[in-house]
């Protein structure tokens, strides 16, 4: 049997432990040594510890020596206030110093293929994916593109002779994001980006080509014929959740004023609430952000709106924890659906439901839809279902191609 000093190292090695702050550790080693914590001990008390810590709280004002109940007694506090709606504060977090690497890689073929988050065991659009850029700028405490890139942003070589040789079937509709690696907009047309792009999608009118961005970087698209098969999509989370948990980017307004400005010169938009966020007030919150949209555009210029929530894979909360950010996207409930880490259905079901109902005057023209969430949900959310991705996929590329055609043959002006 490992004597305590080995548990604890090997605990130790296998957690976020270095992202403690230094009396917080001593904390842990502390009663670890004095209670002989077991190695899982050990490692639920680092992991809460963090936790903690990034929600502005200290483990050693929770724990109270009391013998055998001490471990329970501290989890049970710890469970409290991680069930408990998360509350946010309307002060701008300080923004953390960034440092970015750029490089150029030359890859033998674009990154091009299905989306990456597929499966067969949740609700799917069998989007496709193109990758000319990997990485973000962006610092977004919940966002999976950490886990693989962290603070590099590669451009790949020769990208636009690459996606000339991507062969594609004239006789079907693909429906293409460049948002999947990468924010779509953020590095506007550098190196040629969204001119490559653009002429893709014109010598392609069977490609529905999709921007998804939070960025207002829209110059090049303002001042730049665009075939109509473009849709630019905007991510949107209420301004609270902007200032504490999506650092670097421009705020809901300058996203919903490029939304505008796009629409103007005739660009069907969308919008993504993904991922929409539990927290005291949400409802009302993201009420107000579908009101405004109401009052901004015209249904018949926007093609789409999807909801999805909070979802986290084993890398990313390993990731989170590990750089320890001041954040609290992780006082959540954090159930095991279908192998990932969100919040329980119910939850979900009544976010989606109220933010579908809040846009009911764009019921009859608009997409609605949810990203890879349960297939259960459908019903109860939108009053119908798809028996099978593959007519999710129909229905949607219908939509989009039907509002595409129809921006076509008159104006939107």
């Amino acid at each position: 049997m490992q004597d305590n000093g080995l548990r604890l190292d090997k605990a130790c090695e296998q957690s976020p432990f270095l992202s403690l702050h230094v009396k917080t550790r001593e904390f842990i080693k502390q009663k670890s040594d004095f209670y002989s914590f077991s190695f899982s001990q050990i490692r639920q008390l680092i992991t809460a510890a963090v936790d903690l810590q990034m929600w502005g709280l200290d483990a050693k004002t929770l724990w109270q020596d009391s013998g055998k109940k001490s471990f329970k007694s501290f989890f049970e506090k710890y469970e409290q206030i991680k069930n408990s709606p998360k509350e946010y504060f309307r002060i701008k977090t300080p923004k953390r110093d960034r440092k970015l690497e750029f490089l150029s890689i030359d890859k033998e073929i674009l990154g091009f293929g299905k989306c990456p988050v597929a499966s067969l065991k949740t609700r799917c659009c069998n989007l496709l994916t193109l990758d000319v850029v990997e990485g973000c700028a962006y610092g977004c405490s919940y966002c999976s593109i950490q886990t693989f890139y962290d603070s590099k942003i590669s451009l790949n070589k020769d990208f636009a002779l690459k996606l000339s040789q991507i062969k594609l079937n004239p006789n079907e509709i693909y429906h293409i994001g460049t948002g999947q690696s990468s924010d779509s907009l953020m590095l506007g047309n550098k190196e040629g980006i969204l001119e490559v792009l653009i002429e893709f999608a014109r010598k392609n009118p069977n490609v529905i080509l999709e921007f998804k961005s939070k960025s207002n970087n829209i110059d090049y698209l303002l001042k730049t014929d665009l075939p109509p098969n473009i849709i630019c999509t905007f991510s949107l989370n209420p301004q609270i959740v902007i200032d504490n948990e999506e650092y670097f980017t421009p705020s809901i307004e300058k996203r919903i004023q490029s939304a505008k400005s796009l629409s103007q010169k005739g660009v069907l938009v969308g919008f993504h609430f993904h991922p929409m966020i539990y927290f005291k007030n949400w409802k009302e919150e993201y009420e107000k952000i579908a009101a405004k949209l109401l009052k901004t555009f015209e249904s018949k210029s926007v093609a789409l709106v999807s909801m999805g929530a909070l979802t986290f894979t084993k890398p990313v909360l390993k990731q989170i924890r590990a750089k320890a950010n001041n954040s609290r996207i992780l006082q959540m409930p954090l159930f095991d659906i279908n192998g990932k880490f969100s919040y329980p259905t119910h939850v979900k079901e009544s976010m989606f439901g109220a933010l579908y109902r809040a846009f009911e005057a764009w019921h009859k023209d608009v997409f609605f839809y949810l990203c890879m969430e349960d297939e259960s949900l459908w019903k109860n959310v939108f009053g119908f279902e798809y028996k099978n991705n593959e007519m999710f996929e129909d229905a949607m590329k219908k939509a989009y191609m039907y509002k595409i055609k129809k921006y076509s043959n008159e104006s939107y002006k």
